[in-house]
Order: C-alpha cells, then structure tokens, then sequence
C-alpha cells in the first residue's frame, strides 16, 4: 500500500529578529499549529484514498440527500451490541441495555441475522489449530492473542474483518456533521432523518452506536467519538499535544481474498513499534463514518506482524498488547476467548484494516 505510515505535520522553521515581542512569537506558533492540523487532514485523506486505490474500488462523490434517503451501511460487517475491541466494554459496560446477551450470541456463534452459514463457510479455512473450546466461538472474535505467541513460526486462526470502501459511509466534513446531532437522547430525531424504521437492523446499530459512544470512560481513559476527519485529528493532537509529530498505522491486505477467517502463520519476527503513548480509531456502525477513538494511561504495545493464511493470503498486520489487564471485566470477551484471567497475562489484538493506531513519529537523532 502506497501510505501505510503517514506524519501528520511538517517543520515550520521561523527565525524572529531579535527584539521580537513575545505576542509576535506566538503568533506565528498559532500559525504553525494551524498549518500542522491542515497538513494532517490532507495527510489522512490521501491515507483514505490510498485504502480505497488498494481494495480495487474508487472514490465516489456523495451528496447530502444521499444521507437524508435510507443510506445502506453494510449492516454485515458490524455486530450488533459491543465492539468487542472497544476499551471501555472491559469495565464490563458490555453487561448493560442487553449489550451482555449481544455478546453471549456473537461469543457461541448464535448471530440474529442468520449468520451461521457464514460461520460454517468460515470455520471450513480452519483446521487442526483451534481447540475445542474454539469451535464453539463465533469466528469474528477470534483476534485476541498473548504475547508468548509472537514468534516466527506460530500458527493461529485469526478473523480480519474486510469492507468495500466503495459501499462503505463516507466521512463528512466538519461543518456538515457538526449540524447533525450525535446523541442518544435525539435519537428519535436521527431515525426520522435518516428515514430508519423503529427496530430496523440500522436503527439497533445506530442505538448501539450512540449509546456506546455515550457511555463514561474506564479509569485511565481517555475517548471520543469522531464525526469528522477534523474532530478525529484534533483529538489526536488533544492527546499527543498541538506541537506533536505522529503516524498512522494501518493493516494492509497484501493479496485480494473473500476468506475473513483462516489459520495463519507468522513469517518474520515481529517488529515492535515504539509508542509511549497511543491512540486507536475503530469504525462504528452509522450512516456515516464514526470512529471510536481512544487512549489508556497504562502501558501498551504495538507491533507490526507479517502474515501467511494457509490459502496464500498475505496480510501485514498491526497489533496493540495490552499489558496490565487487572482493571478489566472478568466477562470480557477476550479472557473467554483467551481461557485466562484478568491481570494473569497481557492481551493483545490484531486491527482490521478498517481501524487505525496512532503513535508519536520517532524522533531523528
């Protein structure tokens, strides 16, 4: 992929006469900052095309009666109930609105949507490496890992979740979302701007959506749900700071293939990316793109992983082990999926391509 790692600002260098006043000096630092966030939109909209270029489809233009006429969001590609990647369901928030049953269903594989053909047809790519506990699992949680496995050599079933840019909601500019409201209280409201039914599959994700979007962060996080591309970075600068120079991480998909879940195998060491701190972006089921995004005071690590599925596929692949799990929910999904218990061990998961990770750029010595 042409832009796997993207900087989000350039240098500005400015020398000021001497004699300068202070008040001129910060002037051209508001200058600069301005200049770094306009950078880094572009910067992350060329990221987008480039994804779109890959998987073979083009950018389309929308209007905004596309929005206000039934918009179809691949209702597919997104379960009901929790994220499972999402930190703040590791307070066991999942439990609340039903949100725990959603989870139970997606965990045994008893999806409401009649997916069990899809988990058959899945499950079909995978042999001889899953337990018996495993096959009772339904495929799309199984991301999770420990740290002991990353080695060359290591074989393990892993579900990547694959969308159709070309079908997938758009982001919409700042502007236009900003005159949207985005809250569970106007809900009501949305469905009927949206032209969604009560009860409709897109009227559950929406009430998802905004009610996980609602919920208070977990001790030592920090979250926002982004409608923009701008509110996204300002968000990432609120956490790495205004002046801050930092990367985008994405999985890359290095061959074209239908198969989601599949055993891999892992090719080469895998290759630590350095992130005192980190910020990840998960896509949320919406008429338009909605990212998660989210930051932890305790310690992470991300790692870039190169990968093999037994039919050839190829996937470059980002991970995030999260090291100090004792805080966390004895439910959550990935102690489950993990057969471990919290604080015993870290937990590390694979993004799908659709998700991105945030790290400060190395500095250059």
């Amino acid at each position: 992929m042409l832009f796997c790692l993207l900087t989000s600002s350039v240098g500005l260098f400015v020398v000021l006469p001497e004699g300068e006043d202070k008040e001129e000096e910060e002037r051209i630092s508001q200058k600069r900052r301005k200049m770094n966030l306009r950078f880094s939109f572009w910067s992350i909209f060329l990221h987008f095309l480039a994804v779109m270029c890959f998987h073979g489809s083009g950018a389309r233009e929308m209007h905004r009666e596309e929005l206000m006429v039934a918009p179809k969001f691949p209702m597919d590609d997104f379960p009901e109930g929790v994220n499972i990647l999402q930190l703040h369901s590791m307070d066991g928030s999942e439990k609340k609105d039903g949100g725990q049953h959603a989870m139970e269903d997606r965990l045994h594989g008893h999806d409401k949507r009649g997916k069990e053909t899809r988990k058959r047809e899945d499950t079909e790519h995978v042999h001889g490496h899953s337990s018996s506990h495993m096959d009772h699992l339904d495929p799309s949680v199984v991301v999770f890992f420990t740290m002991k496995d990353l080695k060359v050599g290591k074989t393990m079933p892993i579900y990547f979740a694959k969308t159709d840019p070309a079908s997938s909601p758009r982001m919409l500019p700042k502007e236009e979302a900003d005159s949207i409201p985005f809250s569970f209280a106007q809900l009501p409201h949305l469905l009927e701007f949206f032209s969604f039914s009560q009860g409709s599959p897109q009227a559950r994700a929406m009430e998802n959506t905004l009610r996980e979007c609602g919920l208070k962060p977990i001790k030592g996080e920090t979250k926002f749900c982004a409608t923009s591309l701008e509110s996204l970075l300002d968000f990432v600068h609120s956490i790495f700071g205004l002046e801050s120079h930092f990367q985008v991480l994405t999985t890359s998909y290095l061959t074209k293939s239908s198969t989601l879940f599949q055993n891999y195998t892992f090719l080469e060491v895998p290759t630590e990316i350095p992130a005192p701190k980190m910020v990840a972006c998960h896509t949320m089921p919406y008429p338009y793109a909605i990212f998660y995004c989210h930051s932890q005071a305790s310690e992470n690590k991300v790692f870039k992983v190169s990968l093999e599925g037994q039919n050839g596929d190829r996937v470059e692949a980002f991970a995030v082990c999260h090291l100090d799990t004792s805080a966390w929910s004895r439910d959550h999904v990935s102690f489950r999926v993990l057969g471990i218990e919290p604080g015993t061990s870290p937990v590390c998961h694979f993004f799908p391509a659709s998700n991105l990770i945030w790290v400060p750029r190395p500095t250059l010595n």
